[in-house]
Protein backbone atom coordinates (compact mmCIF):
# COMPACT_ATOMS: atom_id res chain seq x y z
CA UNK A 1 0.00 0.00 0.00
CA UNK A 2 0.90 3.80 0.11
CA UNK A 3 0.45 4.82 3.43
CA UNK A 4 2.39 8.31 3.58
CA UNK A 5 4.21 10.34 0.96
CA UNK A 6 5.99 13.89 1.12
CA UNK A 7 6.07 16.71 -1.32
CA UNK A 8 8.96 19.28 -0.50
CA UNK A 9 9.97 20.63 -4.19
CA UNK A 10 9.83 23.71 -5.39
CA UNK A 11 6.54 25.65 -6.40
CA UNK A 12 8.22 26.35 -9.81
CA UNK A 13 9.26 22.48 -10.40
CA UNK A 14 5.72 21.35 -9.79
CA UNK A 15 4.89 24.00 -12.50
CA UNK A 16 7.62 22.96 -14.70
CA UNK A 17 6.87 18.76 -14.15
CA UNK A 18 3.44 18.79 -14.55
CA UNK A 19 2.47 21.53 -17.37
CA UNK A 20 0.71 24.16 -15.08
CA UNK A 21 0.19 27.77 -15.59
CA UNK A 22 -0.13 28.23 -11.52
CA UNK A 23 0.53 26.74 -8.48
CA UNK A 24 -0.99 27.89 -5.60
CA UNK A 25 1.47 29.04 -2.27
CA UNK A 26 2.23 25.95 -0.16
CA UNK A 27 4.92 24.97 2.84
CA UNK A 28 6.70 21.61 1.70
CA UNK A 29 5.44 18.37 3.31
CA UNK A 30 7.47 15.68 4.70
CA UNK A 31 4.92 13.30 6.07
CA UNK A 32 1.45 13.60 4.19
CA UNK A 33 -1.17 11.49 5.56
CA UNK A 34 -4.26 9.74 4.72
CA UNK A 35 -7.48 11.70 5.99
CA UNK A 36 -5.62 15.08 5.09
CA UNK A 37 -5.47 17.29 2.19
CA UNK A 38 -3.31 16.68 -0.65
CA UNK A 39 -2.38 18.30 -3.59
CA UNK A 40 -3.09 16.43 -6.87
CA UNK A 41 -3.52 17.65 -10.53
CA UNK A 42 -6.72 17.16 -12.77
CA UNK A 43 -7.47 18.10 -16.54
CA UNK A 44 -10.80 19.89 -17.87
CA UNK A 45 -12.34 18.64 -21.38
CA UNK A 46 -10.21 20.98 -22.91
CA UNK A 47 -6.93 19.24 -21.70
CA UNK A 48 -6.23 22.27 -20.06
CA UNK A 49 -4.65 21.32 -16.36
CA UNK A 50 -4.69 22.73 -12.74
CA UNK A 51 -4.21 21.48 -9.44
CA UNK A 52 -6.75 20.86 -6.49
CA UNK A 53 -7.03 19.74 -3.05
CA UNK A 54 -8.39 16.50 -2.46
CA UNK A 55 -9.20 14.68 0.93
CA UNK A 56 -6.83 11.46 1.16
CA UNK A 57 -9.46 8.64 1.50
CA UNK A 58 -12.08 8.02 -1.45
CA UNK A 59 -15.56 8.47 -0.90
CA UNK A 60 -18.07 7.16 -3.73
CA UNK A 61 -20.29 9.60 -4.71
CA UNK A 62 -23.29 6.86 -3.76
CA UNK A 63 -21.92 6.43 -0.15
CA UNK A 64 -24.28 7.44 2.53
CA UNK A 65 -21.26 7.78 4.74
CA UNK A 66 -18.05 9.90 4.00
CA UNK A 67 -16.43 8.07 6.70
CA UNK A 68 -15.72 5.22 4.21
CA UNK A 69 -12.92 7.15 2.93
CA UNK A 70 -10.69 6.19 5.90
CA UNK A 71 -10.89 2.44 4.02
CA UNK A 72 -10.06 3.77 0.36
CA UNK A 73 -6.63 5.43 0.84
CA UNK A 74 -5.50 2.96 -2.19
CA UNK A 75 -7.11 1.40 -4.84
CA UNK A 76 -5.57 -1.67 -6.38
CA UNK A 77 -4.95 -1.39 -10.03
CA UNK A 78 -5.26 -4.65 -11.18
CA UNK A 79 -8.85 -4.96 -9.60
CA UNK A 80 -10.04 -1.49 -9.33
CA UNK A 81 -11.41 -1.18 -12.78
CA UNK A 82 -14.20 -3.76 -11.39
CA UNK A 83 -14.74 -2.85 -8.24
CA UNK A 84 -18.01 -0.62 -7.35
CA UNK A 85 -16.28 2.05 -5.34
CA UNK A 86 -13.74 2.81 -7.97
CA UNK A 87 -14.73 1.74 -11.48
CA UNK A 88 -16.89 5.49 -12.15
CA UNK A 89 -13.53 7.45 -11.30
CA UNK A 90 -10.91 5.15 -13.21
CA UNK A 91 -12.87 5.69 -15.97
CA UNK A 92 -13.75 9.45 -16.05
CA UNK A 93 -11.87 10.85 -12.67
CA UNK A 94 -8.42 10.53 -12.95
CA UNK A 95 -5.62 12.62 -11.51
CA UNK A 96 -1.44 13.01 -10.91
CA UNK A 97 -0.74 13.54 -7.20
CA UNK A 98 2.78 15.05 -7.10
CA UNK A 99 5.70 13.75 -4.68
CA UNK A 100 8.72 13.66 -4.14
CA UNK A 101 9.24 9.99 -2.65
CA UNK A 102 7.54 7.95 -0.32
CA UNK A 103 7.12 5.21 2.43
CA UNK A 104 6.48 1.66 3.06
CA UNK A 105 6.91 -0.25 5.94
CA UNK A 106 9.45 -3.10 6.23
CA UNK A 107 7.91 -5.99 8.23
CA UNK A 108 10.68 -7.38 10.89
CA UNK A 109 10.13 -9.60 13.95
CA UNK A 110 9.88 -6.84 16.43
CA UNK A 111 7.34 -4.77 14.11
CA UNK A 112 7.51 -2.76 11.08
CA UNK A 113 10.16 -0.59 9.99
CA UNK A 114 9.87 2.59 8.05
CA UNK A 115 11.93 3.18 4.56
CA UNK A 116 11.96 6.43 2.35
CA UNK A 117 11.64 6.26 -0.93
CA UNK A 118 12.88 9.04 -3.83
CA UNK A 119 13.88 8.75 -7.57
CA UNK A 120 17.66 7.94 -8.21
CA UNK A 121 18.06 10.92 -9.94
CA UNK A 122 16.03 13.23 -7.95
CA UNK A 123 12.97 14.56 -9.45
CA UNK A 124 8.88 14.46 -8.72
CA UNK A 125 6.83 11.23 -8.88
CA UNK A 126 3.29 11.37 -10.61
CA UNK A 127 1.31 9.28 -8.59
CA UNK A 128 -1.47 7.76 -10.00
CA UNK A 129 -4.93 8.82 -8.54
CA UNK A 130 -8.50 8.58 -9.00
CA UNK A 131 -10.57 11.35 -7.56
CA UNK A 132 -14.71 11.95 -6.61
CA UNK A 133 -16.97 14.03 -5.58
CA UNK A 134 -19.53 13.46 -2.54
CA UNK A 135 -22.31 15.35 -1.86
CA UNK A 136 -24.28 15.37 1.27
CA UNK A 137 -27.34 15.82 2.54
CA UNK A 138 -26.81 19.49 2.91
CA UNK A 139 -25.60 19.56 -0.37
CA UNK A 140 -22.08 20.06 0.89
CA UNK A 141 -19.50 18.47 -1.51
CA UNK A 142 -16.60 16.63 -0.74
CA UNK A 143 -14.17 16.12 -3.06
CA UNK A 144 -11.30 12.58 -2.22
CA UNK A 145 -8.90 10.59 -3.73
CA UNK A 146 -7.25 7.31 -3.30
CA UNK A 147 -3.75 6.40 -4.71
CA UNK A 148 -3.59 3.78 -7.15
CA UNK A 149 -1.05 1.04 -5.84
CA UNK A 150 0.91 -2.24 -8.01
CA UNK A 151 2.93 -5.20 -7.54
CA UNK A 152 6.09 -4.29 -5.91
CA UNK A 153 9.30 -4.07 -7.85
CA UNK A 154 12.60 -3.41 -8.01
CA UNK A 155 14.50 -1.56 -5.01
CA UNK A 156 10.64 -1.73 -2.95
CA UNK A 157 10.40 -5.13 -3.48
CA UNK A 158 12.60 -5.87 -1.01
CA UNK A 159 10.94 -4.07 1.65
CA UNK A 160 7.55 -4.38 0.85
CA UNK A 161 4.93 -6.31 -1.77
CA UNK A 162 3.13 -3.14 -3.20
CA UNK A 163 3.89 0.37 -3.90
CA UNK A 164 2.17 3.20 -5.80
CA UNK A 165 1.68 3.30 -9.26
CA UNK A 166 3.91 5.96 -11.01
CA UNK A 167 2.99 7.66 -14.55
CA UNK A 168 6.24 8.58 -16.31
CA UNK A 169 6.12 11.77 -17.87
CA UNK A 170 5.12 10.31 -21.50
CA UNK A 171 2.44 9.02 -20.27
CA UNK A 172 0.45 11.49 -17.71
CA UNK A 173 -1.27 13.26 -20.65
CA UNK A 174 -3.38 9.67 -21.63
CA UNK A 175 -3.66 9.54 -17.96
CA UNK A 176 -5.51 12.42 -17.31
CA UNK A 177 -7.22 12.53 -20.81
CA UNK A 178 -10.96 12.80 -20.81
CA UNK A 179 -11.24 10.69 -23.90
CA UNK A 180 -9.61 7.80 -22.41
CA UNK A 181 -12.62 6.25 -21.03
CA UNK A 182 -12.34 2.29 -22.32
CA UNK A 183 -11.50 -0.02 -19.72
CA UNK A 184 -9.25 -1.98 -21.62
CA UNK A 185 -7.28 0.91 -22.38
CA UNK A 186 -6.68 2.17 -19.51
CA UNK A 187 -5.64 -1.51 -18.06
CA UNK A 188 -2.91 -1.15 -20.93
CA UNK A 189 -2.23 2.23 -20.00
CA UNK A 190 -1.27 1.26 -16.33
CA UNK A 191 1.04 -1.77 -17.60
CA UNK A 192 2.83 0.70 -19.53
CA UNK A 193 3.41 2.63 -16.05
CA UNK A 194 7.13 1.20 -15.44
CA UNK A 195 8.68 1.98 -12.19
CA UNK A 196 11.37 4.43 -12.42
CA UNK A 197 14.69 3.87 -10.49
CA UNK A 198 14.47 4.44 -6.85
CA UNK A 199 16.72 4.94 -3.92
CA UNK A 200 15.86 4.26 -0.14
CA UNK A 201 16.69 4.18 3.26
CA UNK A 202 15.49 3.62 6.60
CA UNK A 203 13.95 6.09 8.67
CA UNK A 204 12.98 6.72 12.26
CA UNK A 205 9.40 6.37 14.00
CA UNK A 206 8.76 10.33 13.33
CA UNK A 207 6.80 9.47 10.80
CA UNK A 208 4.58 7.06 11.94
CA UNK A 209 2.68 9.41 13.94
CA UNK A 210 0.92 12.29 11.17
CA UNK A 211 1.72 15.08 13.60
CA UNK A 212 4.80 15.34 12.71
CA UNK A 213 5.75 17.12 9.85
CA UNK A 214 9.47 17.74 9.48
CA UNK A 215 12.69 16.50 7.73
CA UNK A 216 12.75 14.17 10.52
CA UNK A 217 10.64 11.78 8.63
CA UNK A 218 12.45 11.24 6.00
CA UNK A 219 15.81 11.63 7.42
CA UNK A 220 18.42 8.46 7.50
CA UNK A 221 18.28 6.47 10.42
CA UNK A 222 21.86 6.38 11.91
CA UNK A 223 23.56 3.16 12.23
Amino acid sequence: MCGRFALRAQRQALNETFGLERVPRAPGRHNIAPGQLVEAVAAEASGRRHMRLFRWGLVPSWSKDPAQGVRCINARSETALDKPAFRAAMRYRRCLIPADGFYEWQALARGKRPWFFEPEGGGLLALAGIWEAWQGPGGEVLETCAVLTREAEGRVREIHERMPVIVPPALSGDWLSANLQDPRGIAALLESCVPPELRAWPVGPAVNNPRHDGPECSRPLEG
